[in-house]
């Protein structure tokens, strides 16, 4: 089977979660969007907002591989639930870049197959996943790899000397987010 190339559109809060726990959860925990996806397909996650009443962000914030080809179910831990015990996300494993640098989307979107000479390039983000072309994963993904001593608007620092609240922590602090 081919590979294929997926875009998954979450909160960052929530991809920082997946990332930590090497999953990807999309359209809130929906497992037919999922099983479009084979063993060794590239993903990446885009994220609108900080988290749903936080900050506009508009930035890639993961990318990686996916693990396997099994779809599986969540069933850890009282904040998986909703409040009537009934929240079980579907998850797919996903090998992430813990290397990854979070890059803004608006430098790429002249670039970009999915938004190149489209005014509402945003309105097919709604469905929560999309597929992309090879060239918009390679495109994406080398832009999340930082370079040592690269500036970019995403790692740059703020005036203030303190760093954009989207930027990837360490390993260490996803780790916390479990």
């Amino acid at each position: 089977m081919a590979i294929r190339y997926w875009l998954g559109v979450v909160h960052h809060d929530h991809v920082l979660r997946g990332v930590a726990g090497g999953f990807a959860q999309v359209n809130h925990g929906a497992r037919a969007p999922l099983e479009r996806m084979g063993p060794s397909d590239g993903f990446v996650f885009y994220s609108p907002r900080e988290s749903f009443d936080g900050e506009p962000l508009k930035q890639f914030t993961a990318v990686g591989r996916l693990a396997d080809a099994e779809v599986f179910q969540a069933t850890q831990g009282p904040q998986m639930r909703g409040p009537a015990g009934d929240f079980l996300p579907w998850r797919r494993r996903v090998d992430w870049d813990h290397d990854a640098v979070a890059t803004p989307i608006r430098p790429l979107l002249p670039s970009l197959d999915f938004t190149r000479d489209k005014r509402d390039w945003g309105y097919q983000l709604r469905a929560g996943l999309i597929e992309l072309t090879r060239h918009d994963f390679e495109l994406i993904r080398d832009q999340l790899r930082h370079t040592p001593g690269e500036q970019r608007p995403s790692t740059a620092r703020r005036a203030d000397g303190s760093r954009h609240p989207a930027q990837h922590a360490t390993t260490a602090f996803a780790a916390g987010l479990r």
